[in-house]
């Protein structure tokens, strides 16, 4: 397609995602208070069961407000993955062959559970990442901690494992495009387990090192299974070039008896 087909095809991919995601935050706007609740669980935890003195606390007339809009949006994000994933993958996969396109589907599919997985995984790593922090705080003090600095700090732990999760996915598209060789990324394993701890380092939005360990391992394993993938296809490019080259090469030896009994 030329340059304003493009544009024109994103514009609608990036407005059905954004009419999915509106959709997604009226049901999380909906969900919120059960939601909140499950959300300050770790807190009313470290009290419980910790004997620790921790509140959260909402500094501004309209802080609830924008905790809930924030909230909505963001659980928005998640019911309406399945849509803005595919609307991406759609916009990839028209560059591909046929069959390259039909194993790129299949990946999406695999995407939207990989996404989920890893905020699942990070709702697991919460209260953790919590106890572990406030863990510091001196002895007879105790944690007044605004809800808006608790919920960038629980938002970036979801959205880093979520999109973590979703990179090897990512890697296996690039080299379906032709854009990657997975023996280039085998070569670069030392480099790519730096990489991917110091994302983790980034990314965890705790100074734990329990948060960054739950992060590192599951991405490794995803991207050693993504780099195998695409060994697979780098293989199976291989031998189909083999075979188009060997039957172009055929074809020729057997146009050449005929084209010189042609000029006899």
């Amino acid at each position: 397609m030329a340059l304003l087909d493009h544009l024109k095809e994103l514009r609608n991919r990036l407005f059905k995602a954004a009419i999915a995601v509106v959709l997604g935050t009226v049901v999380g706007f909906v969900v919120y208070q059960p939601f909140l609740t499950a959300l300050i669980k770790p807190i009313r935890d470290l009290n419980k069961h910790e004997g620790r003195q921790a509140t959260l606390n909402f500094d501004g007339v309209a802080s609830s407000f924008d905790l809930l809009i924030q909230v909505s949006v963001f659980l928005g994000l998640i019911l309406a993955s399945p849509v803005w994933l595919y609307q991406l993958w759609a916009f990839i996969v028209p560059g591909l062959h046929k069959k390259e396109r039909r194993i790129a589907l299949s990946f999406v599919a695999a995407a939207v559970p990989l996404f989920v997985g890893g905020v699942a995984l990070a709702w697991l790593v919460l209260p953790n990442a919590v106890r572990v922090l406030t863990d510091f705080t001196p002895a007879g003090g105790s944690n007044f901690i605004s809800a808006q600095i608790y919920l960038s700090f629980v938002l970036r732990l979801l959205l880093a494992f979520g999109i973590a999760f979703l990179l090897p996915v990512v890697l296996v598209g690039l080299n379906l495009a032709g854009l990657v060789k997975g023996a280039q990324l085998l070569k670069s394993w030392r480099i790519t387990v730096f990489l991917v701890c110091l994302f983790a380092a980034m990314a965890a939005p705790g100074a734990d090192a329990t948060s960054m360990f739950y992060l590192a391992v599951p991405m490794l394993v995803l991207f050693f299974t993504a780099i195998g993938l695409c060994l697979l296809n780098d293989r199976r490019r291989e031998r189909r070039a083999l075979k188009v080259a060997a039957e172009t090469e055929a074809g020729a030896d057997l146009g050449t008896p005929g084209s010189e009994l042609g000029n006899l």
